[in-house]
């Protein structure tokens, strides 16, 4: 395989100048693959036409949902919630070639490989809270008091699970076991809407946020399973960090209000791997 790799997320198709931007994303070559990591869109349909055509232009496409593909929109005409919309969406994608982390992880040999990319899915559970506040409900009473509210309290259902978190241990627990089943020789590259580690929101503009961004019980995890690369998305802070030596790649398009005033016709998508051989 001589192609490349290429990670993108947070692409809302539900803004006009968004959908232009992903009907124009185009690989390089006929071998390249493309991650997406999670936030392709709010409404069902508008998911699928997305991941379809890019399942046309490209050798794969690997998905990792988002909270956004997750949300229950009183908009779309698929009303499922939590995890019968999960279920849904991953049906959808096999429908259309598109692999999921519920397949089994592929095996990427292009240059600097052989990886196995691995998309998760563990959501969050209010681990990410500010300095000083030690439980979940005095965090949560301070994001309503600032007006820093994630959408997915009213649009995100966790049933049957009882609450958000109890979704994210059962999720947690669930992908340590297919990851720990993973070759110990092979490195990886992980996928994930949520940064597996909690320092990419030291930098967000509201502290409170954080709560809604990831998880403090996959914090070893880049370590643990041998990660050559971790792409993730949902803080539309594009950027590449390092944490322990693993190159963290943040691969998000965004709304337009984010991306309209740096001035440049955005490139959301990024090359992981490949292409120069690093």
């Amino acid at each position: 395989m001589t192609g490349s790799l290429f990670a993108v997320s947070d692409l809302h198709v539900s803004y006009p100048r968004n959908r232009k931007i992903a009907g124009r994303l185009r690989p390089e070559s006929a071998d390249d693959w493309l991650i997406v990591a999670g936030d392709v869109g709010e409404v069902f349909a508008d998911v699928e036409q997305t991941l379809a055509g890019l399942r046309e232009r490209f050798a794969a496409v690997i998905w990792a949902p988002g909270n956004h593909e997750l949300w229950t929109h009183p908009n779309d005409p698929v009303q499922l919630r939590g995890v019968e919309r999960y279920d849904a969406l991953v049906r959808m994608c096999r429908d259309n070639g598109v692999l999921t982390p519920e397949d089994d992880y592929p095996v990427w040999t292009g240059p600097a490989g052989p990886v196995t990319v691995a998309p998760l899915f563990v959501l969050y559970d209010y681990s990410f809270r500010v300095p000083g506040v030690f439980d979940k409900e005095e965090s949560l009473r301070r994001a309503y008091e600032a007006g820093v509210v994630c959408t997915d309290e009213k649009m995100l259902h966790p049933a049957p699970f009882a609450d958000r978190e109890s979704w994210c241990w059962d999720r947690v627990a669930r992908t340590r076991e297919r990851l720990d089943a993973i070759d110990p020789a092979m490195p990886t590259v992980l996928v994930s809407h949520w940064p597996l580690v909690r320092e990419p929101t030291d930098v967000l503009r509201y502290p409170d946020f954080a709560q809604w961004c990831g998880t403090e019980l996959t914090a070893d995890w880049h370590r643990r399973y041998r990660a050559a690369v971790a792409v993730y998305g949902h803080l539309h802070i594009p950027r590449t960090t390092h944490y322990d030596g693993v190159r963290f790649e943040e691969v998000s398009l965004g709304y337009p209000r984010e991306w309209v005033p740096r001035g440049t016709p955005p490139q959301p998508m990024r090359r992981i791997l490949g292409g120069d051989g690093s």
